[in-house]
C-alpha cells in the first residue's frame, strides 16, 4: 500500500514538476498534483505504471508520450491531451481542447464532456471515448484504433482515414473525404455499450459506424519496402 504524495504545482516551474514526478514514481504509486492552474507540458514522457490525479485543469500538450500511467484529470484540458499515448489510461472529467489523442498508438482516453476539433487526428491505435460532442475533422487521417462519440460530431468526420472505426451516437454534420457509414452488428453495438458502461456512461445511443471507403489510397498495392521483403 502506497501513501498519497502531493505536488503543489503553484510553487514549481514546469520543469520542476516533471522532475518531481520522475523522482516520486520510483518510490510511489499514488501521486496527486494540486493547483495545476492549466499549466502546459506537464506529465510527459513517463514510462512506468503509476496513478496520477490532477486536482484541476491542464493546459496544452499534457499527459503526452506516456507508456503505462493512469492519469485522472478533475477539470478541463487544452490542446493535444494524450498526444502519442502508447499505453495506459487518461480520464478527464470535463472538456478537452483540439487534437485530443493525436497520434496515440495504444491505451485509452476518456473525455467526460466535449472535445474540440481534430480529436484522434492521425491515431494509430487505442480507444478514444468522448462522452459529449466532438468538433470538425474528428478522426482526420486516423490509421487504426477506435473513436466513440456519444453526442454529435462536426463537419468532415473521418476525413482521409486509412483504417479504424468511428462510432457516433448523435448527429453527423458531414462526412469527410472517403469516409462512409456502414451497418453495425448487434455484437458490435453491445461491445460499444459495454465500453461506455466501464467508463460510467449509462446511456446506450444507437450508434452509426464510420470507416474508410479505401478509395483515396492504393490499399491493394504493397509499399516499396514491403515488396522488397516478399
Amino acid at each position: 500500500m502506497y501513501d498519497l504524495v502531493s505536488i503543489d504545482a503553484s510553487k514549481l516551474s514546469t520543469r520542476q514538476i516533471n522532475l518531481r514526478l520522475t523522482e516520486l514514481i520510483v518510490a510511489q504509486e499514488e501521486i496527486e498534483i494540486i493547483n495545476p492552474k492549466a499549466r502546459h507540458n506537464i506529465i510527459v514522457g513517463i514510462l512506468e505504471q503509476c496513478n496520477i490525479t490532477v486536482r484541476g485543469s491542464l493546459g496544452y500538450y499534457c499527459a503526452s508520450l506516456l507508456d503505462g500511467p493512469s492519469v485522472v484529470v478533475e477539470g478541463n484540458s487544452g490542446w493535444a491531451l494524450g498526444e502519442n499515448l502508447m499505453n495506459g489510461n487518461i480520464s478527464i472529467s470535463k472538456d478537452a481542447g483540439a487534437s485530443v489523442g493525436a497520434s496515440m498508438r495504444g491505451g485509452n482516453i476518456y473525455v467526460g464532456r466535449n472535445a474540440g476539433a481534430r480529436a484522434g487526428i492521425s491515431m494509430k491505435g487505442g480507444s478514444l471515448i468522448i462522452g459529449g460532442d466532438s468538433g470538425f475533422l474528428t478522426g482526420f487521417m486516423m490509421q487504426k484504433g477506435q473513436i466513440i462519440v456519444c453526442g454529435d460530431v462536426g463537419d468532415a468526420v473521418g476525413d482521409s482515414m486509412y483504417e479504424g472505426e468511428i462510432y457516433v451516437g448523435g448527429d453527423i454534420a458531414s462526412l469527410g473525404n472517403d469516409a462512409v457509414i456502414v451497418d453495425m452488428t448487434k455484437k458490435e453495438l453491445i461491445s460499444i455499450w459495454n465500453k461506455l458502461e466501464e467508463n460510467g456512461i449509462g446511456k446506450q445511443p444507437d450508434f452509426k459506424k464510420i470507416i474508410s471507403g479505401k478509395k483515396l489510397y492504393h490499399f491493394d498495392k504493397l509499399e516499396r519496402l514491403e515488396k522488397s521483403s516478399v
